[in-house]
């Protein structure tokens, strides 16, 4: 490129990727966090409830609408809560190309399969099967 000393900056830097996504990034992780404060306090508060409750006790209160729909939302926020922060981990401290893309893969189907397990673990409870 013969002309490139004649670029401004900002013409050189044009068409090399979004710098939006980790704007975004940033704002659902804030997102989740926020939501974790009033769930994660819910939590332990329930879970400070049922400590002598035995095990029907405990499927009894998770058969409440209320009860399901609050630990579907504590666990499915704090697991995307997880895989955002791991994210920023790798990407901020893996180098080698490959295995970033390898870890991120990993960081991703582990935290689907710990959602999708704990959202299973939950409904069960809920449906009573």
């Amino acid at each position: 490129m013969a002309d490139r000393g004649l670029r401004t900056p900002l013409a050189r830097a044009r068409g090399l990727g979004s710098a939006k996504d980790g704007t975004h990034h940033f704002w659902v992780q804030r997102l989740t966090a926020v939501a974790l404060i009033p769930l994660t306090i819910w939590f332990a508060l329930s879970i400070a409830s049922l400590a002598t409750a035995d095990q029907a006790g405990v499927q009894a209160w998770m058969k409440s609408p209320l009860s399901a729909t609050l630990m579907l939302s504590f666990l499915l926020a704090g697991f995307w809560h997880m895989k955002l922060g791991l994210q920023v981990v790798i990407e901020d401290y893996i180098h080698t190309e490959a295995t970033k893309i390898t870890c991120l893969i990993v960081n991703n189907l582990i935290s689907i399969f710990l959602a999708l397990a704990a959202t299973l673990a939950v409904l069960k409870m809920l449906l009573g099967s």
